[in-house]
């Protein structure tokens, strides 16, 4: 017993300062609230600052501001735990920031720039400066002189299928005829390209020609046959040639075949033929089916013994013939010298007529001569308004 009694004491003297530890534990926390709770006042009021600061950039951003502000605005952390505090002392803390913000302020320069932006769109001025574009109404006067003499109903088909066409009074007029069309597609395209009106004469073999000659057309120029015919040397004219060896018969089936081969045309001239055209015999019937049909004979004179003029008269069927042949040298300069005698034709009789070949030289040499010559005082026109006024044979 008596070994257990000093025990018990030394166990009592452990446990007393057991009290004094609850004390200086309270003290700590009560510090650590304060302590949280000046943190969360801060926080607060940076956030009050922050929102005070950008409440001044506001009203010169207006719209942009309230769009970008609750992107800087970090709300969520501070809307939680500040629910109980937030009644606490906010006014104090902004109006500290808000002295310390002033260094913003330069900011809205760079805003006012943006402003400046909608300024071009005032841009309208332009459609006044359209309006006075009804000048187009000064497009009718070109289309009034291509609108031809009406024709009537029992007309000839020469004259239906003419290009519209009236030439001014008092010019001498040229008309340039391009032979050998459709089998050179190239050079064919190019001439067809060339300003119109021009007389195009396609050949009867050439490959598509219904369709080549309605381009042709729809791009303003007149419309030929060139008929293949037996020359005097050794070329050849292409196949289904009109030879003075054949038959009248056989002279007419090729006749009619080369004639159906398109449509659309005013009339026919000769390809090569100067043993052929200086036939009689043989060019009585092509002349007599060409007549029967309403068109025109255009004599391509490759031979000073052409009967085609002669039997034209007879006939009393509209013709025409050849006065200066554009090409025989193929070169631009010869061309030019060539187009230079054409005018002084057109001046002495009041028309002439040319013919050409869509070689590069020739398509060249009118691409820069036409504009010009029409400066000089001439009026291009296609073969069918020459003949309607000095050859006026049917």
């Amino acid at each position: 017993m008596a070994k257990t009694t000093p025990r018990k004491p030394q166990k009592a003297a452990a446990r007393k300062p057991s009290p004094k530890t609850p004390a200086a534990a309270s003290g700590r926390a009560v510090s650590l609230v304060l302590l949280a709770l000046a943190g969360v006042i801060a926080v607060f009021a940076v956030a009050l600052g922050a929102r005070f600061i950008i409440g001044r950039d506001a009203p010169e951003t207006e719209t942009v501001v309230e769009r970008e502000a609750p992107v800087i605005a970090p709300a969520a952390p501070i809307k939680a735990p500040p629910s109980k505090v937030a009644e606490a002392p906010p006014p104090p803390p902004p109006v500290r920031e808000a002295e310390a913000v002033p260094a913003p302020v330069p900011e809205p320069p760079p805003q006012v720039t943006e402003a400046p932006a909608p300024v071009p769109v005032p841009a309208p001025p332009p459609p006044p400066a359209l309006t006075p574009k009804p000048v187009v109404a000064m497009l009718p006067p070109p289309v009034a002189p291509l609108e031809p003499p009406k024709v009537a109903p029992g007309s000839p088909l020469w004259k239906k299928n003419a290009l519209p066409f009236r030439a001014p009074p008092g010019k001498p007029a040229i008309a340039i005829v391009i032979d050998d069309m459709g089998v050179d597609r190239k050079r064919s395209n190019r001439t067809v390209s060339l300003p119109a009106p021009l007389t195009l004469a396609w050949l009867p073999y050439a490959h598509e020609l219904p369709a080549q000659a309605r381009a042709a057309r729809a791009a303003g120029h007149e419309l030929m046959l060139h008929l293949p015919m037996e020359p005097s040397g050794s070329a050849d004219p292409g196949p289904q040639a009109l030879r003075v060896s054949l038959d009248k018969g056989e002279i007419l089936r090729r006749t009619k075949a080369a004639l159906d081969s398109f449509d659309g045309y005013v009339g026919v001239n000769n390809h090569m033929g100067s043993r052929f055209t200086a036939d009689s015999a043989a060019m009585a019937p092509v002349l007599g089916e060409i007549a029967r049909r309403g068109l025109l004979w255009l004599d391509s004179r490759t031979t000073a013994k052409s009967a085609g003029l002669t039997l034209a008269r007879e006939l009393q069927m509209p013709f025409a013939g050849r006065d200066i042949f554009l090409d025989n040298e193929m070169t631009v300069s010869a061309v030019r010298g060539q187009l230079a005698k054409t005018e002084q034709v057109a001046r002495k009789q009041g028309y002439a007529i040319a013919i050409g070949h869509p070689h590069d030289a020739t398509i060249d040499a009118l691409a820069s001569w036409m504009p010009e010559v029409q400066k000089r005082g001439f009026v291009l026109v296609p073969v069918s308004a020459v003949v309607r006024a000095h050859h006026t044979g049917g």
